[in-house]
């Protein structure tokens, strides 16, 4: 996998603000893990979710957390998201979202879309909602499958759909990628501009949770690389805005599978409030990765004053990233792709496309 001498003039152009980034580390990024009660049962999950018996982060807490930081916060490069669990198990989720706007901030959410009514949304945008992604992982048999309801898709598309025609959402499709809906993403797509979507996110399901164990997330080589060559095809197309995640360095794909290069802003523009108050950067990123607790930590000296193993990488460098060609571009991959005891990299994206002949 060979880098045009264009491409690396743009990876080091990047490099340079990145590290630029990580000495500033501005925090325009912030998650609210709300809940851990969830809807669904999805065959992929990753965090910590349940149906019932683990309390909700109570409002007021969160928004004292929000009251300390806005002596430090620009409101115009802030933006708060909720996620969870699934945000709508939360009864108060419009009371959340005023208290949020109150303060000047824009708010947004991550959803599956299943108890998203069109006089909830209503309740929703009127209480400030700005911002919103919804997952789609494949046509109604796979989806309803994956996230283990029979009128999981419906639901989700009946959500696209509203959100697709409200002007002034930001707005984006998440398709997570398994070796079933691998073959569907053209009618997907299909699907997607049938409805008006204009930005769509595709992600592969990253080897944590229920995912770790199942076949149906361990695509082959030859299958992870068909999902960044049909990105590539699409971007060609200009018809949809389409992006790979956040996740890995791509090598020779950087710029063709999505519109910026890679960086994990994980503890460098971005942190997070765990449903238990635990400080992180994404939500994904629990274990080792918590940098304090809410309950008795102040969030604002926490982020100017650790977060060090996120913003000094070189502890990465070990295994077969100690002689990558490619470390001073990804300086160790997505941490969330990292043991959080050994550190060790679950999997390289350079090094599985370039076995699979990119």
């Amino acid at each position: 996998m060979q880098l045009s001498l264009k491409k690396k003039l743009a990876l080091e152009a990047y490099r340079l603000y990145r590290h630029n980034e990580i000495k500033a580390h501005p925090l325009t990024y912030f998650f609210w893990e709300c809940t851990l009660r969830c809807n669904l049962h999805c065959l992929h999950c990753g965090s910590d979710c349940v149906k019932d018996a683990i309390p909700d982060m109570p409002r007021d807490d969160f928004m004292g957390v929000l009251d300390k930081l806005a002596p430090h916060i620009d409101p115009k490069h802030f933006i708060v998201v909720i996620t969870g669990g699934e945000p709508l198990m939360r009864p108060d989720l419009e009371e959340c979202g005023q208290e949020i706007k109150k303060r000047g901030y824009p708010w947004g959410m991550v959803t599956n879309g299943l108890a998203m009514t069109p006089e909830r949304y209503t309740r929703l945008l009127n209480s400030g909602l700005r911002s919103l992604t919804i997952s789609l992982d494949g046509l109604e048999a796979n989806h309803n499958h994956f996230r283990g309801d029979p009128h999981s898709f419906e639901r989700a598309l009946r959500a696209i759909d509203m959100a697709a025609h409200t002007q002034g959402l930001t707005f984006d499709v998440m398709t997570c990628v398994n070796r079933e809906n691998l073959k569907e993403l053209p009618k997907i797509l299909d699907l997607l501009l049938k409805i008006g979507v204009k930005r769509w996110r595709i992600a592969t399901v990253f080897p944590k949770g229920r995912a770790k164990d199942n076949p149906l997330f361990q695509l082959t080589n030859q299958e992870f690389r068909q999902v960044f060559d049909f990105i590539r095809e699409v971007k060609s197309l200009n018809v949809i805005n389409v992006n790979y995640g956040c996740e890995g360095f791509l090598g020779s794909y950087e710029k063709d599978a999505r519109n910026y290069p890679f960086f994990c802003r994980a503890g460098v523009n971005v942190s997070s409030v765990l449903c238990d108050g635990s400080i992180s950067a994404c939500p994904s990123l629990r274990g080792d990765y918590i940098q304090g607790n809410i309950y008795k930590d102040d969030l604002w000296d926490v982020w100017q004053n650790r977060y060090q193993v996120m913003r000094d990488r070189n502890w990465a460098k070990i295994g077969d990233c100690k002689k990558c060609k490619y470390w001073r571009y990804c300086e160790g991959s997505s941490l969330h792709l990292r043991d959080e005891k050994t550190k060790e990299l679950a999997y390289c994206h350079v090094q599985r496309l370039e076995d699979a002949g990119a």
